[in-house]
């Protein structure tokens, strides 16, 4: 019997990565995780290549690698870029990867691999024009229209959290400080960090984004606030979206986009800041979840 095509796609995430082998119709063959080595490059790199080497070893073949990261390879330097893993950036991980492994890989945005499996056969499978966003440690997005990732001239395609919370209030300003060097960036107000941070500013207390969602619906007053908030910043920020994109539906990956809620409580945040009478864009879930990641870096060779 023909032995199936098998692809390995990894999700290089802030806390941990995971890799994944699936087949060309999606099925799973194998999964694996290990902590981030975090602020350690080489570290990162090594336990990379080991996590491909054992599954290969355990597969017995040597498969076509993806990899989602949370940045972007600069066009004219080959380093990464924009990477909220900020030991990263400035490294050239695509040369250094495929020297550790011996071969070409491929290496895309996380969010662009998000849009990727949800478009191919999740949540999205079908549309035009796809936008998705992850909700999570960071906030970023990508874009696919026609069944092609669109990358950009630099590679920054979809890198909607660093633009300016929109409409902001005379209290948002000037934002709280980012990572990437500005001030009052949407991810500062709409990831499961700034989610958190919001509310410990608000109310001093030290809550995770779930924990903040589970006393809301246990009825407490101030996280209710806390996620009013929410709903508005991030109705605003998708505004913008739908006013310039126009896509045929908007994926939600991330921690947050676990919060079931969100989907019917949104719109009417959104539709004051909608240049258009009716909105009728579906936002929904990512389909596959957590492996969204993982399953968008394997489709890359697709």
């Amino acid at each position: 019997m023909q032995q199936a095509n098998l692809i390995l796609g990894i999700d290089w995430g802030g806390t941990k990565i995971e890799i994944a082998a699936l087949d060309d119709a999606g099925t799973e063959h194998l999964r694996r995780r290990v902590a981030t080595p975090r602020h350690d490059y080489e570290a990162s790199v090594r336990v990379t290549a080991e996590l491909v080497q054992a599954a290969e070893r355990e597969l017995g073949r040597t498969c076509p690698v993806g990899v989602g990261i949370p940045g972007s390879i600069a066009p004219a330097t080959g380093l990464v870029q924009n990477a909220n893993s900020d030991w990263l950036i400035g490294r050239p991980l695509k040369e250094d990867l495929e020297s550790a492994l011996g071969r070409e890989l491929r290496l895309e945005n996380d969010a662009n691999c998000l849009a990727l499996s949800e478009a191919r056969d999740g949540a999205a499978a079908g549309a035009e024009v796809v936008f998705a966003a992850i909700l999570g440690t960071g906030c970023g997005a990508g874009v696919l229209a026609n069944g092609m990732l669109l990358s950009g001239r630099h590679r920054i395609a979809g890198e909607w959290g660093h633009n300016p919370l929109p409409a902001p209030l005379p209290h948002e300003l000037p934002g709280p400080p980012c990572y990437c060097g500005r001030k009052g960036c949407l991810e500062t107000w709409i990831s499961g960090t700034g989610f958190a941070r919001d509310h410990g500013q608000q109310t001093g207390q030290a809550l995770t984004a779930e924990e903040i969602v589970q006393a809301m619906r246990r009825g407490d007053a101030a996280a209710r606030s806390s996620y009013q908030r929410l709903l508005d910043r991030l109705g605003r920020g998708l505004a913008g979206i739908i006013n310039i994109l126009d896509p045929d539906i908007i994926v939600l990956g991330g921690g947050l986009s676990n919060v079931r809620e969100l989907y019917t409580d949104l719109p009417p945040y959104i539709m004051p800041q909608l240049f258009s009478e009716v909105l009728t864009t579906p936002i929904v879930a990512a389909q596959h979840g957590d492996s969204s990641g993982v399953r968008g870096a394997a489709w890359l060779w697709r």
